[in-house]
């Protein structure tokens, strides 16, 4: 699907604040509100827009630490590559999922409520799962930048 200029402001706009009312929405574009209407549903019909959350603070929740785990399976064979991916889709602290090309196969974003919940996911769930041949990991220390979307030029 081709975007054109207002398509673009409108992705923009609700990609910062998807509580944003149509009437403002339209405000903001320069279209009255039914048309802006039509372009929002067509740009959610066509999948550039996949669905609208809450953006959640983990510490509030008590989800203190962010660990990066980067996978290397024992075989890249795409039925023991989907096998993992369902494995780790059946973790709730795994919140983010990438095959990546090179040396290590996945990396993966878990939060957990502290060292010790993170060690038991680790030891319990990741490490011993089926073709897991090693697993680094890394702990956050600081995020300085965490922009949910994409640029939407």
């Amino acid at each position: 699907m081709a975007f054109d200029r207002i398509d673009r402001q409108i992705l923009g706009l609700l990609q910062d604040d998807g509580r944003m009312t149509n009437v403002d929405l339209a405000e903001r574009v320069g279209l009255t509100a039914p048309p802006c209407l039509r372009r929002v549903r067509a740009l959610e019909e066509s999948g550039a827009i996949k669905g609208y959350h809450a953006a959640l603070d983990p510490g509030s929740l008590g989800y203190t630490i962010t660990v990066f785990a980067m996978v290397s399976l024992k075989s890249q064979a795409e039925a023991d590559l989907a096998a993992f991916e369902r494995h780790v889709a059946a973790i709730p602290e795994v919140r983010e999922c990438h095959m990546l090309n090179g040396e290590i196969d996945f990396i993966l974003k878990i939060v957990a409520t502290d060292l010790r919940a993170f060690q038991e996911l680790l030891t319990t769930q990741l490490t011993p799962a089926p073709n897991v041949s090693h697993v680094k990991t890394s702990l956050t220390i600081r995020t300085s930048k965490d922009m949910p979307g994409i640029p939407v030029g």
